[in-house]
């Protein structure tokens, strides 16, 4: 079993002890910000009347969502593997700020603003 030290001697923990609590408050509301976003773009998109072009943004939204969702609880539970999947999160949000870029409409639009925001939060906390 490892301990908080040998966390901390490879700069994996992030925890208060880690001197990361506000960081990693912050980055929670974010997370949760951009997962609830996911939650409802994916919501808005399966109510739409079937478009071949959307098959991508739905599973991309999706599982931005599913990762958002998991970053907030290592986050919330103060996980030695925080900063790790900080940029695993930070990759698929970029991924999904990509895709929901491309369409024009103004949900799409905001998702992709809320996910790129989310990544580059991500991307810092890792840092």
């Amino acid at each position: 079993m490892y301990s908080t030290q040998t966390f901390r001697q490879y700069g994996q923990y992030s925890g208060a002890m880690g001197g990361q609590m506000a960081i990693g408050s912050s980055l929670l509301h974010t997370v949760q910000h951009c997962e609830a976003t996911c939650e409802h773009m994916v919501t808005h998109l399966i109510g739409l009347p079937h478009d071949d072009r959307r098959d991508v943004q739905i599973l991309l939204v999706r599982d931005c969502a599913d990762m958002c969702t998991l970053m907030a609880k290592y986050l919330a539970r103060d996980s030695f593997f925080s900063k790790a999947l900080a940029n695993s999160c930070a990759y698929v949000c970029e991924q999904c700020a990509l895709e929901c870029s491309k369409f024009p409409d103004q949900m799409s639009q905001n998702c992709a603003q809320v996910c790129q925001h989310c990544a580059q939060a991500c991307r810092a906390f890792a840092a």
